[in-house]
């Protein structure tokens, strides 16, 4: 029997191998694709990019694994993501504990961890940790028809290996969401036609990506140390600090400065121009004017620009996209913008798809549409623990103690799972503060004659209260149609799944609770 089996090898199964066998724990990663990089191996859609920018969008634990590595842009794309992470994988020797093309399909305890995978196979360990991710569960819509489709369908969050040309074909866009905003503008470049069947028109924020020159590089090798200290010290895990000053007390004038240095700096650095965006609806309407003012000034046909002003969520209550040239897309002769609140989607055709208003004909379809996000990867095994299965305790919303464990399911942990900060941080930071605590929690198990660890229902229960007050204190649950509250899934509930009151916050609770003999949970 295993000490520990890992589900999944992007960012999260990486550094728990790398941790568990610093503990000197036998260990094995299994891995659905043929290689690392979890997120990253799967999504090479055109376009697709991180949102943090690279130099902090990295691992911490490592002095000379961070003073090696060079990032050649300010936001880089996924080729260069997943090439550092099969060098880390390389650098630390991983390989040889991950095994590939490995799909977990189901789980069970009994004194121990039974893991079967589609192959038929059957292992056994002390702990499950699922490093699965927030976003790796693609989410197609079901529509009328998909199957009569003459021409080619593909989903961004499952994009070939292989290149996709698309030149001279009409290509249609299904989403806005920020997968959607990276990839219209590489696709309207490469097709001969682009129609964007458009839900909810989304702000976004110009990126101002760029190359990094050598200066900047060193300066941010030499200072790492303080970066990745502010990192951890932030609500959100990157290096930077919200502003002290509320948009609601300062003037118009001001106002507008403010926010037009941060939109010419570009970046998610938008968001922390002001104290209060997420907190007032007064601060936030002059933010969300802000941003349509200028898509107003950027889409030259008025009856388009009108179709892209988000006015059914608050800025940045949905997971605020930064873009390349999205909004000057629709200047372009050969892209055309379908509403689809307007004109719904009835069926797809053999030569397309038609709505309520027209058939537009295509050669090719492309989901945008996100993931089943935060609880569909884990809720894609079936995990049965000591009492039921996950699904049945997850009906009616996820359901976790720090989004780290689940009651009824000992030994089992999940890596930014919901319940955590997770997906609204720096995606890095969030993955080392949980792998650490995870390390930390079996450290002390084994110092103490512990077999086996399981949160309590009562802290559970505390704790998604908890959960929900901390989303109620902000304006995010005000975005009806979000995946943070599992709207782009048809069935699911809707229930707001991160934790909102910061990362730093979150952190020093989950460490209160280890250094008191781990209270919340049960250790036998």
């Amino acid at each position: 029997m295993l000490d520990a089996i890992v589900i999944g090898a992007g960012f999260s199964g990486l550094y728990m191998l790398h941790r568990l066998r610093g503990l000197g724990m036998s260990a094995a990663v299994l891995e659905a694709g043929d290689g690392v990089g979890g997120t990253w191996y799967w999504n090479r859609y055109p376009g697709a990019r991180c949102d943090s920018e690279s130099y902090y969008y990295s691992f911490s634990f490592d002095e000379d694994l961070q003073q090696e590595w060079r990032w050649s842009e300010r936001y880089p794309r996924q080729p260069e993501i997943l090439a550092y992470l099969n060098h880390v994988a390389d650098r630390f020797d991983l390989r040889r504990d991950i095994r590939f093309g490995t799909r977990v399909t189901a789980a069970s305890f009994d004194e121990g961890w039974t893991v079967r995978t589609e192959r038929g196979e059957e292992l056994r360990a002390r702990f499950l940790i699922g490093a699965v991710g927030c976003l790796s569960s693609a989410n197609v819509p079901e529509l009328e028809g998909l199957d009569s489709f003459a021409g080619e369908w593909y989903h961004t969050g499952r994009w070939p290996h292989e290149d996709v040309d698309f030149t001279g074909k009409r290509v249609g866009v299904i989403g806005t969401g920020s997968t959607g905003i990276q990839a219209i503008p590489v696709l309207a470049e490469q097709a001969a036609h682009l129609t964007v069947f458009q839900r909810t028109p989304n702000f976004s924020v110009p990126a101002r990506n760029a190359p990094l020159d050598e200066e900047f590089q060193a300066a941010v090798r030499a200072e790492y140390a303080e970066i990745r200290a502010l990192q951890r010290q932030t609500g959100n895990g990157h290096p930077f600090r919200i502003s002290p000053h509320n948009a609601v007390d300062t003037s118009p004038e001001q106002r507008r400065e403010v926010y037009e240095a941060a939109w010419q700096r570009g970046g998610l650095r938008f968001r922390a121009a002001f104290n209060d965006l997420l907190s007032s609806q007064d601060a936030n309407d002059t933010a969300a004017e802000f941003i349509r003012e200028k898509i107003r000034e950027t889409v030259r046909d008025p009856e388009v620009a009108e179709r892209l002003l988000p006015h059914d969520h608050p800025f940045a209550a949905k997971r605020p996209p930064i873009d390349t040239g999205y909004f000057e897309t629709y200047n372009r002769d050969d892209v055309t913008l379908v509403d689809v609140r307007e004109t719904p989607i009835v069926e797809v055709t053999e030569g397309g798809v038609r709505t309520s208003a027209a058939e537009h004909q295509l050669d090719a379809l492309v989901f945008a549409t996100g993931f089943d996000a935060m609880t569909g990867p884990m809720l894609g095994i079936d995990v049965r623990g000591a009492n039921g299965t996950l699904a049945e305790k997850w009906r009616d919303g996820p359901q976790s103690y720090l989004g780290l464990q689940v009651a009824g399911f000992p030994n089992l942990f999940i890596i930014t799972g919901p319940g955590s900060p997770s997906v609204l941080t720096n995606m890095p930071t969030s993955i080392e503060q949980h792998v650490d605590w995870i390390a930390r929690c079996l450290k002390d198990l084994r110092d103490n004659g512990f077999e086996r660890i399981e949160a309590t229902e009562e802290a559970e229960r505390a704790w998604g209260e908890e959960v929900q007050a901390a989303a109620d204190r902000t304006l995010l649950p005000q975005a009806k149609s979000s995946w943070y509250l599992g709207a782009n899934v048809p069935g699911k509930p809707r229930v707001f799944m991160p934790y909102a009151g910061g990362l730093a916050h979150y952190a020093a609770l989950c460490d209160d609770a280890a250094t008191h003999d781990y209270a919340g949970f049960h250790r036998s």
